[in-house]
């Protein structure tokens, strides 16, 4: 049966009874919030969603101990899910426009999730990203949001260490991470044995794997996103810091080969091996990649031309907005700028300081 507006009322109800791990309510706001983007940041010695307006106004939802990461907005409208990275075991279910907490749900016994998730059929649904503590193997759960984001179907990833996932190319695409760069499984390793995979939206089964060979396969791919006529980008990160220039940015293709973007040497050295955050404007002529520990966002066509760049300084947050050649970026020191870009080049048109720590992302909604 197919989930009406009173049963998903009545299944967020049951949630909100649900018990919130390491999470507290906010309290509700006096108006609603004019909510353009939403973000995650570190605030007051915790983690917690915030909703970004229209002119770079920042308000946090609730207070936890747990990193979130991602924030999904949902088609209804009004609520949105933020999900902590690994080793989270928390994803907060908020309303984006009173400011309030309404529950939380935690994954699989013995897995974490990896920091990102995706509503699908208009918000009936939820997939999220899952990893296996143990072995690293990753899982993809569908979830039933009207039953308290109860689990309906569980598929491997096709991989190890999946990190983020989103609907396109026919199918489910799963950025298979591999060995995550910066971390103790990660020293000494020059191998990431990362891909992309293509799932089956409806089986789980793998259509194909997109790997990199020869000098790229330090490169971990880690970040996705997706323009509305079905062009899909993913960023990497490097294992080896060797100063070799290794394109961080890659189209996938149908058939799940990578196509690398092109761009001078010392614009991918300048990334410092890593790209945390990945964006397609609202035109879906443009891709643009910000790496924190570069200090710099640059812009892309979608055939892969590199446009040119602009400093920030842990910069990582990226969105689109209303408008064609333009994105929002956000850093680690609370700065947000807007970017725009054609076929020219690219600059800075708007900038704000002072607000949160903020997070890796921040998305559109509304778009």
């Amino acid at each position: 049966m197919p989930a009406t507006r009173r049963s998903l009322l009545a299944g967020l109800s049951g949630l909100a009874a649900m018990p919130r791990f390491l999470f507290g309510a906010a309290h509700a706001q006096d108006h609603l919030l004019d909510a353009e983007w939403l973000a995650t940041a570190g605030v007051e010695g915790g983690f917690a969603p915030v909703v970004l307006s229209a002119g770079f106004d920042a308000t946090a939802v609730g207070k936890g101990a747990q990193r979130l990461h991602w924030v999904e907005p949902s088609p209804d409208g009004r609520t949105a899910v933020a999900v902590a990275r690994r080793p989270g075991t928390t994803a907060v279910l908020f309303d984006r426009r009173a400011g309030t907490v309404l529950a939380s749900f935690e994954p699989g016994e013995g897995r974490v999730f990896s920091g990102h998730g995706r509503f699908v059929e208009a918000g009936r649904r939820f997939y999220a990203v899952e990893i296996e503590r143990a072995s690293g193997q990753g899982v993809v759960s569908l979830r039933e949001v009207a039953d308290g984001f109860s689990v309906v179907a569980e598929w491997a990833s096709a991989g190890i260490g999946p990190h983020d996932m989103l609907p396109g190319l026919g199918g489910l695409v799963i950025a298979n991470g591999g060995i995550e760069p910066h971390t103790p499984e990660a020293f000494g390793a020059e191998v990431a044995h990362a891909g992309v995979a293509i799932l089956d939206p409806s089986s789980g089964q793998t259509r194909a794997v997109g790997t990199l060979d020869g000098d790229l396969v330090s490169l971990s791919l880690r970040h996705l996103a997706r323009a509305e006529d079905g062009l899909v980008v993913v960023a990497a990160q490097d294992l080896l810091n060797d100063s070799i220039a290794r394109p961080l940015v890659y189209a996938v293709e149908p058939d799940g080969r990578l196509r690398a973007f092109d761009a001078p040497d010392e614009e991918w050295r300048g990334f410092r091996t890593y790209v945390g955050s990945i964006a397609v404007d609202r035109s879906g002529r443009y891709v643009a990649a910000a790496s924190p520990r570069g200090n710099r966002v640059a812009i892309w066509t979608r055939e892969g031309r590199f446009l040119g760049g602009v400093p920030l300084v842990d910069g990582c947050g990226l969105a689109a907005t209303h408008e064609g050649g333009r994105f929002l970026a956000t850093s680690g020191l609370g700065e947000v700028i807007l970017i725009a870009a054609d076929e020219e080049g690219v600059g800075v048109v708007a900038r704000r300081s002072g607000g949160p720590r903020y997070d890796n992302h921040a998305v559109l909604v509304g778009a």
